[in-house]
């Protein structure tokens, strides 16, 4: 059981130093516009850019999320270029995912644009608590 409870301390220190939320919801975003295209290769070529700018751009949400998320150093470029290309599916990928994967996309880019590294963990509600109660 201490396996279990060590990964999940290393996740949780891992999560606290990047913008989790934000990069998982744009990746997430992108991997929903991407599964909700349904072209096959031959309308794709025969539509010409514009059938290829339906796959392109959720492929690179679903890149900026990752990047968010492996590369929180630039999270600022990242989260801009997101939410630009996830508003950009709006145009070219049925909607933007019939606007789901368009609000995860925005949302994603808006929580990892406001991250700020250097604040400190949020401690748990039962911590603060014990902590209030301890106090004089």
């Amino acid at each position: 059981m201490s396996g279990l409870d060590g990964f999940r301390s290393a996740f949780r220190r891992w999560r606290a130093d990047r913008p989790f939320w934000g990069g998982l919801l744009l990746a997430l975003g992108g991997a929903w516009t991407l599964l909700t295209m349904k072209a096959s290769l031959k309308v794709i070529l025969h539509v010409g850019m514009q059938g290829l700018a339906g796959y392109l751009l959720p492929a690179l949400m679903l890149l900026l999320g990752l990047l968010v998320l492996f590369n929180p150093a630039q999270r600022l470029f990242y989260s801009i270029t997101g939410v630009l290309v996830s508003l950009g599916t709006w145009l070219t990928s049925n909607l933007g995912g019939f606007f789901v994967g368009l609000l995860l996309g925005v949302v994603g880019s808006c929580l990892a644009f406001g991250w700020l590294p250097d604040q400190e963990p949020r401690r748990r509600r039962r911590e603060r608590r014990k902590e209030a109660a301890t106090a004089p």
